[in-house]
């Protein structure tokens, strides 16, 4: 094993001086990624206390400023606000001058790609859309989580490999994503990766009220399973009384949960319907079945609960969960 020490990426020359527009969880975390690949951010901006509070821990002695500043500054600038500010914050820093020819404006939106930033193109600036496929929650985990992590990339042909090599810097994996695409590809993520919060948030206050001490503990190991059989397997992985048909015990569970956490109630119904459909598709819900199933689902939907053990609810032998 080498044991020649390894340079500090402070000794090396700063290629960019990188400025955020928007101290939210994510930028502070990808000025601090691209700092460890030798740039050197500049100038933040933030209004309210948790944000400022983010920049000082991620980007120590880095100075809070108001947005044109921070683009005087910066040859680089991150614009890392809400989705629906964006467009009126691009506007503004284009039509009062901030933006200089040759400037790197970056935003970090799932939903827009680079056309967002038309107002930067026709000053001079050069647009780019890199957005981080990952949840962040604003302390130093983030800046380790970007590993590996992709980003959704669009921009112009002419400053695709630049695009590209930023996010190669801050150790992601570029993703080419059309422009036409973005709300497509940015709906995909929020279904699985918000959705999924809320889903495992749900799990987790119905386990407690039936008793269960560490509801964390009891899903940790089951979900880690299921997300993994997924991902290799698709549809392939789904398991469960809906995915085997069984009516009796998906009524039942609607029972409970109008009765314990009615609040759940829609979106069990949901998505039982769609794991019904989907595995009616791929074959592994029975026809026969998944008619007294749908069934079920259908008068729950109505408000007229079925009965769990009717004459003609299938059950049948199966994996348990």
């Amino acid at each position: 094993m080498s044991t020649a020490q390894q340079p500090d990426p402070r000794d090396r020359p700063a290629r960019l001086a990188v400025g955020v527009v928007g101290a939210g969880r994510v930028g502070p975390t990808l000025a601090a990624s691209l700092q460890l690949a030798g740039h050197r951010p500049v100038a933040v901006s933030g209004v309210s206390d948790a944000s400022r509070r983010r920049a000082a821990l991620l980007l120590p002695d880095v100075p809070l400023l108001p947005p044109a500043e921070v683009l005087q500054r910066a040859d680089l600038v991150l614009l890392t606000v809400p989705d629906d500010a964006l467009p009126g914050l691009v506007e503004g820093l284009a039509e009062t001058g901030a933006v200089r020819p040759g400037q790197l404006i970056v935003h970090t939106s799932g939903r827009y790609g680079a056309k967002v930033l038309d107002p930067v193109l026709r000053v001079g600036g050069l647009p780019l859309a890199l957005h981080p496929a990952m949840t962040f929650t604003g302390s130093p985990v983030d800046v380790q989580r970007l590993a590996g992590c992709s980003f959704g990339v669009t921009a112009p042909d002419e400053l695709r490999l630049a695009a590209e090599a930023l996010v190669i810097e801050m150790g992601g994996e570029p993703e080419w994503i059309a422009e036409e695409s973005r709300p497509l590809y940015h709906a995909a993520l929020a279904l699985g990766a918000n959705h999924l919060v809320t889903l495992v948030a749900q799990s987790m206050e119905l386990l407690r009220s039936a008793g269960v001490e560490a509801p964390d503990r009891m899903l940790g190991p089951l979900l880690g399973a299921a997300l993994d059989n997924a991902l290799r397997s698709g549809d392939g992985a789904l398991t469960g009384p809906v995915a085997r048909g069984d009516a009796g015990t998906v009524a039942a569970h609607v029972a409970e949960l109008r009765e314990h956490a009615p609040q759940t109630v829609a979106g069990y119904l949901a998505m039982a319907r769609a794991t019904a459909d989907r595995a009616l598709a791929h074959g592994l819900l029975k026809p026969e079945l998944a008619e007294d199933l749908l069934g079920v689902l259908a008068d729950e939907a109505h408000g007229t609960p079925g009965n769990p053990g009717a004459p003609g609810t299938h059950g049948t032998e199966g994996d348990a969960g």
